[in-house]
């Protein structure tokens, strides 16, 4: 439903600091007064103790909670939020549901601004994470030396795991501060270094303040493709990392997509896909997804350990074999065929599941697989690329380049007029 121009929103967000409704702005707390409905966690509710309102918690999720909240559709409707609710907050899940004209939203200094004015960052120059109902090996992925994070806690338990994932990355120089109940009477700072971090749970309503320092002989990964092939835990079914760097590029990581990367391998493909595709989300929040099809069950465990190690533990690994597997994972807007391109009708089934618009990569060593190519081609359209890679190895008491596997490789798009 839209409402017409003019008429005021009925679904109020606002968002509430640790100081409460002392931090608000007395035409604020008007609005929370005038409340039918007033809708939080338990933590906000108990911020608001004298209210008339009906009152309604996050219990049974988001989505549960908004079709509640629909229910009351035209009446005062307020919903306390942590300081900016537009900052992985209860503001950007209900955006989802409701429209500008229905919802409005009056954001408090969040997490992320009052930790940046503790700390004297300016927010531009900072990451900006979560561990909030996100894993936080997904940290990894931005440690880089010099670069300053600002992650949101799960719990209190957080900082002791962030000191651990850093030291286990080569970053235990790195400096950690815990800002605890930003904002409020019980604010208070932890300092420490992760590969020394000592201190007992904190305040579960902490951020981190971190500052990557790298160990000696750290490998800072770039977020770039083409990572160097030794980063990887294989078998040897390993695409290599020139012809790696040139594959993801053609797949083009996009925010919001689906990958299905079949015959994963080592799962380098879908992993660098990840890294290059998730710094930012569509409109709606949606992530990239990656999903790996790898019919041998120890590579399967190889692709989870290299994912964790490389800082995509959200890569989604799947036991067994393609096309078999296909038809229960989300549509995708990109496919990688790494092996099983001699399959009858493997890239066939592929093509069809792509979604409009989407690109179909696939690889080819053998004569068969490049005569499977070529066929595709034929029908489906697309361009060939021949990729032939030599790398300078010793050859006795001297140098001389000594040629990879010639890789040939299709890319198509799957236009409007495809059937």
């Amino acid at each position: 439903m839209t409402m017409t121009t003019g008429e005021e929103p009925w679904l109020t967000v606002i968002g509430i600091g640790d100081d409460g409704t002392d931090g608000l702005a007395p035409s604020v707390r008007a609005l929370i007064d005038g409340a039918e409905l007033l809708v939080g966690g338990e933590r906000h509710q108990a911020m608001v103790a004298d209210s008339a309102a009906v009152r309604l918690t996050w219990e049974g999720g988001v989505h549960h909670a908004a079709e509640s909240i629909r229910a009351w559709r035209g009446r005062r409707v307020v919903v306390l939020a942590t300081g900016d609710p537009m900052w992985f907050g209860g503001g950007a899940n209900l955006s989802r549901w409701f429209s500008p004209a229905e919802m409005r939203v009056i954001p408090h200094p969040g997490a992320f601004s009052l930790a940046a004015a503790r700390m004297l960052w300016p927010l531009a120059d900072v990451v900006c994470l979560s561990a909030h109902g996100k894993p936080l090996g997904e940290v990894v992925r931005s440690l880089m030396p010099g670069l300053r994070l600002l992650v949101l806690s799960r719990d209190g338990e957080t900082p002791a795991a962030a000191a651990r994932l850093l030291t286990e990355h080569a970053y235990g120089s790195s400096e950690i501060t815990v800002l605890e109940h930003l904002g409020g009477a019980a604010e208070r700072r932890v300092d420490g270094i992760a590969a020394t971090w000592d201190h007992p749970p904190c305040a579960d309503l902490n951020t981190l303040a971190i500052v990557c320092r790298a160990d000696a002989g750290c490998r800072a990964l770039p977020w770039t493709a083409g990572l160097a092939d030794d980063v990887y835990e294989t078998d040897g079914q390993l695409t290599k990392r020139e012809t790696r760097a040139i594959t993801v590029a053609a797949l083009t990581p996009l925010p919001g997509q689906v990958l299905w990367d079949i015959g994963a391998g080592s799962g380098s493909i879908a992993i660098e896909w990840l890294r290059a595709a998730t710094p930012i989300r569509i409109a709606g929040g949606s992530e990239a997804r990656a999903f790996a099809i790898e019919r041998n069950a120890e590579r399967c465990r190889m692709i989870q350990a290299n994912a964790a190690r490389l800082g995509t533990p959200q890569l989604a690994v799947v036991h067994g074999s393609a096309p078999e597997m296909l038809a229960d994972l989300p549509p995708p807007d990109r496919i990688f065929v790494g092996g099983g391109v001699t399959l009858a009708g493997m890239l066939e089934v592929c093509w069809d599941a792509l979604n409009q618009g989407g690109r179909l990569v696939a690889n080819a060593v053998s004569l068969e697989a490049v005569a499977r190519l070529l066929d595709f081609q034929a029908d489906h359209g697309g361009t060939l690329t021949r990729l032939a890679v030599s790398r300078a190895e010793p050859v006795g008491g001297l140098t001389a380049f000594r040629p990879l596997m010639e890789v040939i490789q299709l890319t198509a798009t799957k236009t409007a007029s495809e059937p």
